[in-house]
């Protein structure tokens, strides 16, 4: 398999409910992550292009944060995110599981 990434990853276990443009949302439950985006388990699929915004507590967080997103792929049980533009607090939550805590 060709591995498109720009960005290494690492393993995560947080919830985060994923919110449409519209105000609807569901849940997925995050694996992996880096800079670039995240991998989630979810039941539903949402289809390529769409925008959500992922809000869940990432390790080392004191509250929830908002990660602007747009899926990338999906696949029976799962799907993709791209990042949008972070802020520094998101960017260094992230950097700072990238190094292993």
């Amino acid at each position: 398999m060709n591995d498109k990434r720009l960005h290494p990853r690492v393993p995560i276990d947080v919830t985060f409910t994923c919110e449409r443009a519209d105000g609807a949302g569901f849940s997925g439950h995050a694996k992996d992550i880096s800079v670039g985006g995240m991998y989630l388990d979810a039941e539903e699929q949402p289809s390529f292009g769409t925008k959500l915004t992922m809000i869940g507590r990432l390790p080392g967080a004191k509250k929830d944060v908002r990660l602007p997103a747009v899926v990338r792929w999906a696949k029976p049980g799962g799907f993709g995110v791209q990042f949008g533009l972070l802020g520094a607090l998101e960017t260094h939550l992230i950097s700072e599981l990238m190094k292993g805590g």
